[in-house]
Formats: structure tokens, C-alpha cells, sequence
């Protein structure tokens, strides 16, 4: 149990952001869906309260985009819980009042861990109750358990500086909710014509269309430097729709196994395990035939594509693979 936050190996930058898939329509529609909700059911359960349940909000599979980028804003804690767990249900009433005393700095979003197994896979929880913080698009583990309360108050403190070290210093307006109880974002920039049609097909679920249309705002225009991460993002998303939920065990059995390697390779890095996933690829790659080398080798620069050039744990990568093909 971790009793205070550590940012992943190598700092934020490298894990992997997916507010770039958010787009105003996506956010409008996760939204509308929340709405639907039965609105007697609150977050933590029970009847909502209005001047309480402003900082906390219920999250699952579909608006986890849209907490990505709210965390670009104000820091975002999740609690992973089940409600079979009694620890589950010890630990949210003290964490909310932790988080609804600093008055909109922070986010609480509550995540039923089994009914939401997208987001517990990204986070990648070995227990519940898990807690994780996500800031600047990055998650920062937080501890596992429950924690007595009287800890809770510092830790969140702690999170906060480390926040503000990334820049993200924001607060939610008005104790942090708009008119539907859900979370105030920012409104996002205009978009470019074909990444607004790119974005309205990932609100369906229409991955393919996303990443054809992302790849015509390539072709069209080479400098458009947003456009391949995004690409990259949406293929990666699409991916991991399908990906087993035995994933692990499998390449585990096989170290060797070319798509169990990929499949665990992608949920390391949508957990933002970066270097996990380099390491596993490129062990892999060393002993692959020409064919899986191919496939091995488009993966990795699909995922320093999405790291970013400036993350220091692309380099070592790249030599390595270098190193490997020549």
C-alpha cells in the first residue's frame, strides 16, 4: 500500500494522454448518457445531495475520455470499488469529505470496477478498493485499501503539489459541477473539419472511420502534427475493445507469442507503463521471424508516436531497436 503519490517511471509525460480524443460532441453526448441515469442513484449511493455531490461523480467505460481531460484541469482521483467489497463501502464516505473540503481543487470519480472493466484494466488494479489520481492525462497511483482518514487530508495535500509541478492547478467552478451534477469542463478549441468528423465517429464507437478520417488530415497536410498521435490513439483504443481479459496469463505461458506480446504491450501503455511495453516488444522482437519483426516494429513507433518525441524513454528505446535491425 503506497501511503503517498509517485508519478510513473520517467514522470507524466510519457503515459499515454487520451484527451485528444475528446471532442465537444463526444463530451455533450457522455453527458446526455449520464443524464439518462436514474437521478435518485448518487455517486456513492443513496439519494444525491446537492451541496455534496458537486466534486464526485460516477465514471465508467464510456465518459473515461472525457475524465482524461478534465484532469488537464484539476487533479482527478478515482476510487476503483465493487460493491461486494466492504472495504469498497468504508472507503468512499471519508474520501469524499476529504475531497469536498478542498472545495473544487480536486475531482473524486467513482468507478464500479466490474461493471467498468475498460477503466480497471487502465489503471491496471490488482485489489479493490484501489485509489489512483490521473493528472495532466497520467495516472499517479495512489494506494490500494483503505486508508484511516486522518491520512487522507496530507496525501490529497501531496497530490496537489505534485499537480501544480505539472502545471495543473485549476479548480472545478462553483464546487464543481454544472446543471446535469456532472463535472464543468473547459470548452474544447475549434477543430480542424476533419478531426471534428474523426472525433464525432469515436462518440459511436466507430474507430475504423476515426482512424480513415485521421488519415486523410495526414495526407492532406503532412504538417499536421496532431493528427498521427491521434491516429495512433484511436487504433490503440479500437485494440483494446478486443483484447482478452486472460491477456496477461497468456503472454505470461508464451513470452515469445508475437499477439499475446502486443495485446499486453497495449494495456501497458493505456496504463501509461511505457517502458514495460517497449521492453516487452523488443525482448520479443530479438528472437521474432521477419514478418513478426515487421508487425513488432510498426507497434513500437506507433507507441513513440504516442509518447512524444521529448519523453525521455523513447530514446533508449529507439537505440535498442536500432540496435536490434542493423
Amino acid at each position: 500500500m503506497a501511503a503517498s503519490p509517485a508519478p510513473p517511471p520517467g514522470g507524466l509525460r510519457g503515459a499515454i494522454d487520451l484527451s485528444p480524443l475528446v471532442a465537444r460532441k463526444t463530451q455533450q453526448a457522455a453527458q446526455a448518457a449520464r443524464g439518462q441515469q436514474a437521478p435518485e442513484q448518487g455517486a456513492a449511493g443513496g439519494a444525491p445531495d446537492p451541496q455534496q455531490s458537486r466534486v464526485v461523480v460516477e465514471v465508467g467505460d464510456a465518459e473515461f475520455p472525457q475524465l482524461i481531460e478534465l484532469s488537464r484541469t484539476v487533479p482527478v482521483v478515482v476510487a476503483l470499488i465493487a460493491t461486494w467489497s466492504t472495504p469498497s463501502q468504508d472507503l468512499v464516505p471519508p474520501l469524499r469529505r476529504a475531497v469536498e473540503a478542498l472545495r473544487g481543487r480536486l475531482v473524486l470519480a467513482i468507478v464500479d470496477a466490474d461493471a467498468n472493466p475498460q477503466v480497471a484494466d487502465a489503471f491496471q488494479a490488482q485489489s479493490i478498493p484501489t485509489v489512483v489520481a490521473v493528472v495532466a492525462g497520467a495516472p499517479v497511483p495512489l494506494f490500494a485499501g483503505v486508508l484511516p482518514e486522518d491520512q487522507l487530508a496530507p496525501l490529497l495535500d501531496q497530490l496537489l503539489s505534485l499537480a501544480a509541478q505539472h502545471g495543473v492547478t485549476g479548480s472545478v467552478p462553483d464546487g464543481g459541477a454544472g446543471e446535469d451534477g456532472a463535472p464543468a469542463e473547459p470548452e474544447p478549441a475549434p477543430l480542424p473539419p476533419l478531426h471534428a468528423e474523426a472525433y464525432d465517429a469515436i462518440g459511436r464507437e466507430d474507430y475504423a472511420e476515426a482512424a480513415r478520417l485521421f488519415r486523410t488530415a495526414i495526407a492532406q497536410d503532412p504538417r499536421d502534427a496532431a493528427a498521427p498521435a491521434a491516429l495512433a490513439q484511436v487504433e490503440l483504443l479500437d485494440r483494446l475493445r478486443s483484447t482478452a481479459p486472460d491477456a496477461r496469463s497468456a503472454a505470461a505461458a508464451a513470452p515469445q507469442d508475437v499477439a499475446a506480446a502486443l495485446a499486453v504491450a497495449d494495456l501497458d501503455v493505456s496504463g501509461g507503463h511505457l517502458d514495460d511495453a517497449f521492453g516487452r516488444l523488443l525482448d520479443v522482437f530479438a528472437g521474432a521471424a521477419p514478418d513478426d519483426r515487421a508487425t513488432l516494429r510498426q507497434r513500437l513507433l506507433d507507441y513513440f508516436t504516442l509518447a512524444g518525441p521529448d519523453d525521455p524513454r523513447v530514446a533508449p528505446a529507439r537505440r535498442r531497436l536500432a540496435g536490434l535491425l542493423y
